[in-house]
């Protein structure tokens, strides 16, 4: 099969790991979300996960002086919303009110859980050496909230310039993985 070259400008779409997540901060009494598709795992346990927050969004400034957040993970039917808060900025808008998404609290950070994400992880920022080179930020998750009544999640995998997937199905292959 022949291939063709492909664009540098669209190689994150190969690559994105997904699902796309709507972070939470809470900085100076003001609770935000942000949509955020730029993460990756680095850790099992305890899970630490890296996720990059650009210096131009409402949200750097909170997750750099709070050092805390939750990641929500929504599924597609909250497709909409999660488009509008990366299309907006919280500098201006509520907006979980803007978009109905409903705060609630969550237990060992101070940034909001969001009740129709089907699971967050709440966490915190443990290494910030990568962050004024490359907005990097380490978070270790230090509590996990999952539906248990949600079994096969249909969640958004962001492919670039406003295409998603949506999770499908699921294979299970030999693994020797704890």
């Amino acid at each position: 099969m022949a291939k063709r070259s492909y664009p540098l400008s669209k190689v994150y779409g190969l690559l994105e790991p997904g699902p796309v997540l709507l972070l939470t901060t809470l900085h100076k009494g003001k609770a935000n979300v942000m949509t955020l598709s730029w993460h990756t795992m680095m850790e099992f346990e305890p899970p630490l996960l890296a996720c990059i927050v650009s210096n131009r969004d409402f949200s750097f400034a909170a997750l750099k002086a709070s050092r805390q957040c939750v990641l929500n993970i929504p599924t597609a039917e909250l497709a909409a919303q999660v488009v509008a808060c990366g299309n907006t900025s919280g500098q201006t808008l509520d907006k979980f009110a803007a978009f109905a998404l409903t705060q609630q609290p969550a237990s060992l950070v101070t940034a909001p859980r969001i009740r129709e994400c089907y699971a967050q992880l709440e966490c915190r920022v443990v290494d910030t050496r990568m962050v004024n080179r490359y907005s990097l930020f380490v978070l270790e998750v230090v509590k996990a909230w999952v539906d248990p009544a949600v079994k096969a999640p249909a969640t958004l995998h962001h492919q670039g310039r406003g295409a998603f997937r949506v999770a499908g199905q699921t294979i299970i292959l030999p693994s020797k993985m704890k």
